[in-house]
C-alpha cells in the first residue's frame, strides 16, 4: 500500500491512500477486489505542559493533556505467550528498573522463573535463552496462562515491586484447551485480578479492565506490529489521571479519569460549558507520577479566534462540538462491552444517536459505497467490492428564508420539510429570531420590486437584516451592500464574518451560533427586480429551548402527521389533511429552493406548504411577529 503525508503550514496535513490494482485483488487472478485491514496514520503536534491546551469555540471545548518531560515509572510486566515473534526485541527495550516474567502455555504451563525478576542484563540475557526454546503450539489455554500471570504478581504484591503492573498476552486469541467459554475466561481472570492490575486478552477483557487489544495480521511484518503494540505500553509516566473542571461551569464531560498515561499518547476530555459567553474557567490535573503526587492547576483563558486559527475557515463552525460527539460515541461504545445486559440497551440507543446526528460511521452506522460506472476493465477493479452499511442519513437541521420570501424548515428527524410564505408591504420588520436566554435577536426588513408588473402583485423579499447579541453588545447592519463592497473578512472579539464577494456573508457569534447570508444580484438595469438577501441559520440546536420568532420557533423541531392524501387545486401535486399544533390545516406538497450550495439555482428541497401566511402552523399569526425597529428586542 501507498500512503503519503504531505504537510502544509500548520496546522493542515493531506493524507492521500493509493492502493495499486494489485494490492486489491482477493488474489493474483482474481478478477474480483476487496479492500481490507486497518490504516494507521500516527502523527504528533506539540502542546503547552502543565494543564496542557483548551480549545473553546461555539460553546464546546476540548481539553489536551500529552506531558512528556516526566520521569519514566518502573513496571511489572509478565509476557503470557504461545508464540515468539518480536519478543527478542522487546525484552531488549525493557528498563532496568523493571521487573518481569515470562509465562507460555498450550495445554501445560511453564513458566521461566515462578517469580519476578529485576530486568539487569544477565537476567535479560537469560530470558532470551529460554524464549528460543519456544516451539509453535497447537492448544491454547488462555485461561490457566492468564491466572499463573496473576498469581505472579499478586504474590509479589507485598515486596518492594513498582506500582506499575501489566500482563501482555500475545496470542491467536481463540481457546482451543482448558476453558473454552470467553465469559468464563473473563470472570475468572477479574476474580482473581480483583481490579488490581491492567491487562490485555481480546477487546472485551481490555475494556473491561482499563487495558488495550490490539488486531495482529498474519503478515511478514508481524513481528513489528507485535513490537508496536508493546511501544505502546512500554514506558508509562502516570497513574490514576484525574482532569477536573471545579465551578460548575462545563457539563456533559468525556470520560476524565485515566488510570495509566504512557510516553508518546496524549489525554483528549471535551465537554459543553454552561454559559455559552464563557471564555474562561478553572482546570486541574493531578496523578500519581514517580515518587510525587502531580497536581497542576491553571486559569483558562480561550484566544481570539483570529490568532488561533488565522485564515482556516474550516475551522469555525462544528469542529470542537463534533470532536465532542466523537469521544462520547467511542466512550458509549466501549461502555457497552463492560456494562449490564439491563443498561446495554439505553447506551447503544444513545451512540446510535449522536452517530446520526453527526454523521459519523461507527459500528452502528455506516454508509454505501459503489463502484464507478466505467467502460475500462482496469478501472471497475477499484473499490468494486461494495461495502454494506446502514442507509440512514442524518443532516443538521437548517432553517432559512429566501426568495418572495419562502420560509424553509427542514426536519430530518422526519426525512421532511415545512414551508410557508409571509407576504405584507414593503418596509416591514419581522422578528426571525428572539432567544432571551443567550441574548441573540435577528430581525428583517422586507424590500419590494421596484415597481410592478401590469397585471401581477407585488413581489417581496428581505433586503436587510439586524443582528443583536445583548450580552457581547453586539449590533450588526447587513444589507446588500455589505456584501458587494466589504473585504473578506473581519475578527473581533465576540464576533467573525468572512465575505465571500457577491456571493455570502457568514456571521459567527463567539461560542455561539452561525449565519449564513445569501445574496442574490439582480442585472442593476432590469426595471422591476432589484438584490435582495437568504438567510440560513446554521447551529440552530446551540439555542435554548425558550427560543422563539418566526423562525426560532422550529429550531427544536414540531411534531406534524400527514394524512389523506387527495387531489388539489393543481394537477401536478397533492394536498393532504396536516394535524400540527393541535390544527387540522389543508396543506400542499410541493417545493422550495435552497441556496446554500448553488447562489444562482438552488436546490429543490420538498416540503409540505402550509397556506395563508403560515395560519395555523405558526404560534399566532404572522403579524404577532412585526417590530418597530431593526435592532428591536422587545
Amino acid at each position: 500500500m501507498l500512503v503519503t503525508l504531505i504537510l502544509y503550514d500548520p496546522p493542515k496535513a493531506h493524507v492521500y491512500f493509493s492502493p495499486t490494482l494489485d494490492q486489491q485483488k482477493t488474489c493474483s487472478d482474481c478478477e474480483e477486489t476487496l479492500i481490507d485491514g486497518d490504516l494507521f496514520i500516527r502523527y504528533d503536534v506539540t502542546h503547552p505542559q502543565d494543564i496542557g491546551e483548551i480549545q473553546i469555540i461555539n460553546g464546546y471545548f476540548v481539553h489536551f493533556f500529552a506531558p512528556d518531560d516526566l520521569p519514566q515509572m518502573p513496571k511489572n510486566v509478565v509476557f503470557v505467550i504461545d508464540r515468539s515473534e518480536a519478543l527478542m526485541t522487546i525484552l531488549s527495550e525493557l528498563h532496568e528498573d523493571d521487573y518481569f516474567g515470562l509465562v507460555t502455555f498450550d495445554d501445560i504451563i511453564e513458566l521461566w522463573r515462578p517469580f519476578l525478576s529485576k530486568s539487569t542484563p544477565e537476567n535479560v540475557t537469560e530470558a532470551k535463552g529460554f524464549v528460543k526454546t519456544i516451539k509453535a503450539r497447537h492448544m491454547t489455554d488462555i485461561n490457566k496462562g492468564l491466572l499463573s500471570a496473576v498469581d505472579m504478581l499478586t504474590s509479589e504484591k507485598s515486596h518492594s515491586f513498582p506500582d506499575m503492573s501489566m500482563i501482555i498476552l500475545l496470542t491467536d486469541g481463540r481457546p482451543s484447551s482448558g476453558k473454552l467459554d470467553l465469559s468464563k475466561i473473563q470472570e475468572n481472570v477479574q476474580n482473581a485480578i480483583n481490579g488490581n492490575v491492567d491487562y490485555s486478552l481480546l477487546d472485551t477483557l481490555a475494556k473491561q479492565n482499563d487495558g488495550l487489544a490490539r488486531r495482529v495480521y498474519e503478515a511478514s511484518d508481524a513481528a513489528l506490529q507485535l513490537q508496536g503494540f508493546y511501544d505502546e505500553v512500554a514506558t508509562p509516566l502516570l497513574l490514576e489521571v484525574n482532569l477536573n473542571y471545579p465551578g460548575n461551569t462545563v457539563t456533559d464531560l468525556t470520560q476524565s479519569h485515566f488510570r495509566q498515561f504512557f510516553k508518546g499518547s496524549e489525554i483528549v476530555v471535551a465537554g459543553r460549558l454552561q454559559e455559552l459567553e464563557t471564555n474562561t474557567f478553572q482546570t486541574e490535573v493531578s496523578a500519581n507520577g514517580l515518587g510525587d503526587q502531580f497536581l497542576v492547576e491553571g486559569l483558562v483563558i480561550a484566544e481570539e479566534w483570529d490568532s488561533v486559527f488565522p485564515d482556516q475557515e474550516y475551522i469555525f463552525g462544528d469542529f470542537t462540538e463534533r470532536l465532542w460527539a466523537y469521544l462520547t460515541i467511542q466512550q458509549l461504545l466501549d461502555e457497552r462491552e463492560k456494562c449490564s445486559a439491563e443498561d446495554k440497551e439505553d447506551i447503544t440507543a444513545q451512540a446510535l444517536d449522536l452517530s446520526l446526528k453527526y454523521n459519523f460511521v461507527t459500528p452502528l452506522t455506516s454508509m454505501v459505497v459503489t463502484k464507478p460506472e466505467t467502460e475500462d476493465k482496469d478501472e471497475k477493479l477499484i473499490a468494486d467490492k461494495k461495502i454494506s452499511y446502514v442507509t440512514h442519513e442524518f443532516v443538521s437541521c437548517c432553517l432559512g428564508v429566501d426568495g418572495d420570501p419562502h420560509f424553509i424548515i427542514e426536519l430530518p428527524d422526519q426525512n421532511d420539510a415545512l414551508c410557508f410564505n409571509i407576504d405584507h408591504k414593503p418596509g416591514t420588520i419581522f422578528n426571525l429570531v428572539r432567544d432571551p436566554l443567550t441574548g441573540i435577536v435577528v430581525n428583517g426588513q422586507i424590500i419590494g420590486d421596484k415597481k410592478v408588473i401590469p397585471g401581477s402583485k407585488m413581489h417581496t423579499y428581505f433586503g436587510r437584516f439586524g443582528f443583536v447579541h445583548e450580552k457581547f453588545g453586539i449590533r450588526l447592519n447587513v444589507s446588500t451592500k455589505e456584501i458587494l463592497h466589504n473585504p473578506p473578512s473581519f475578527a473581533f472579539s465576540s464576533m467573525d464574518l468572512q465575505v465571500v464577494k457577491d456571493r455570502s456573508l457568514t456571521v459567527t457569534l463567539r461560542n455561539s451560533v452561525k449565519f449564513l447570508i445569501i445574496l442574490h444580484k439582480i442585472w442593476k438595469m432590469h426595471p422591476y427586480h432589484q438584490d435582495y438577501l437568504g438567510f440560513y441559520t446554521l447551529d440552530s440546536h446551540l439555542f435554548s429551548s425558550n427560543v422563539h420568532g418566526l423562525l426560532g420557533q422550529f429550531y427544536h423541531g414540531v411534531n406534524f402527521e400527514v394524512s389523506d392524501l387527495f387531489p388539489g387545486k393543481d394537477p401536478d401535486k397533492q394536498d393532504a389533511n396536516m394535524f400540527v399544533k393541535g390544527n387540522k390545516l389543508t396543506v400542499t406538497r410541493g417545493w422550495k429552493r435552497d441556496f446554500r450550495q448553488d447562489v444562482r439555482n438552488g436546490e429543490n428541497v420538498p416540503c409540505w406548504f402550509i397556506h395563508n401566511n403560515g395560519t395555523g402552523l405558526l404560534d399566532g399569526v404572522h403579524t404577532d411577529y412585526i417590530v418597530s425597529g431593526l435592532f428591536k428586542t422587545t
